[in-house]
């Protein structure tokens, strides 16, 4: 089924499915993202550092917010679960996200709590390419109270019947914990198609369809360091090591502008990989995750085997890393990469 590894992977023709008819529900840590965009003036004479000029800013949903809005730029219907604080960035995301269709019934406001916001200050000379320079992180003292936690997790199963996909976003702010993966779990065993995107957490997910770790976390999953895994054979060893450890269907680990590499049911022992999607430098990857975890699920519910959900989900992380900020993928732009998708090939 899957040629031997080569650097020439043919392209392959693939038929984006309508994704409209699915029902999505997305739970986990909802974030703001703030952009700060301005332009180098000079250096300091108070300091060793650049001056900035002011030029704009922008604002956009991160975390399980991007991951929600994903899904629904794809067309799928899709409610939000999780917390903002009672604050500005709480209800400018819950407006963001009200504008792209995107149901927030899910999400509890909470007093005197603060949002998860991450501040990246961004700059260019003009017509450069826009660079970071900068992050700050506005964040809360501690996770939401227990009781709320419990009441988004009531919400997530009185859709039960009605939802063909949940996904879960993991930022570690406290929303995904051992009791979300139990019932994720559940809901996968009555067939829902379940995806955990893990950033710490994955005890209490066994069973759950699908993980898209990152190979920093599947590092960190698996006691490793993440120079341990430079080679394909070393992921897929360290692949086997979590597929034993917590049993799922498939484990999808993305590995930037290297591609993905696919691991479980159906595929060969040492699993199947497949070269990065795109055409272009890549400027920005922030969200890429967020897109190949989105995409994944939405394919397999659209009854996509796992191998060519993997190929959909790297064309369409192919391009959102040539945006700036966290990015999604219209259908148009996907059909489009999916004409020139590289094929996958297994793991020698």
């Amino acid at each position: 089924m899957f040629r031997a590894q080569t650097r020439e992977n043919a392209a392959v023709n693939l038929q984006l499915p309508d994704f409209a008819p699915l029902r999505v529900s997305v739970v986990g840590d909802i974030i703001a993202d703030h952009y700060l965009v301005t332009q180098p003036r000079s250096l300091s004479r108070e300091a060793p550092v650049m001056v900035l000029r002011y030029k704009s800013e922008d604002f956009q949903a991160g975390g399980a917010a991007n991951v929600a809005r994903n899904v629904r730029a794809l067309g799928a219907a899709t409610r939000l679960h999780g917390c903002v604080g009672r604050d500005v960035r709480g209800r400018e995301l819950i407006e963001l996200l009200e504008g792209f269709r995107i149901d927030t019934m899910g999400v509890e406001t909470i007093p005197e709590w603060t949002t998860p916001t991450k501040t990246r200050i961004v700059a260019a000379e003009p017509r450069r390419s826009l660079q970071q320079v900068l992050r700050v992180d506005r964040e809360p003292a501690r996770p939401a109270a227990a009781e709320i936690r419990a009441k988004i997790r009531e919400r997530v199963v009185s859709l039960a019947q009605s939802i063909d996909v949940l996904l879960v976003s993991d930022y570690d702010y406290g929303m995904v914990d051992a009791e979300l993966g139990r019932l994720a779990a559940e809901l996968a065993a009555r067939g829902v198609i379940v995806v955990l995107d893990p950033r710490s957490h994955i005890t209490g997910f066994e069973g759950v369809t699908a993980m898209t770790p990152n190979v920093g976390e599947l590092a960190r999953f698996t006691g490793r360091e993440l120079d341990d895994l430079a080679d394909l054979k070393d992921i897929a060893q360290a692949a086997g090591e979590l597929l034993v450890r917590c049993p799922m269907r498939w484990l999808l680990v993305t590995r930037g502008n290297k591609g993905m590499a696919l691991f479980g049911e159906g595929c060969p022992e040492r699993g199947i990989a497949v070269d990065a999607s795109g055409s272009g430098d890549v400027t920005d990857v922030t969200g890429a995750g967020d897109t190949a975890a989105a995409v994944f699920a939405l394919a397999l519910a659209a009854k996509l085997d796992a191998p060519t959900a993997m190929q959909v989900a790297n064309a369409a992380s192919g391009v959102v890393v040539m945006e700036h900020g966290a990015s999604v993928c219209a259908p148009e732009q996907l059909r489009d990469a999916l004409l020139a998708t590289p094929a996958p090939v297994r793991i020698a």
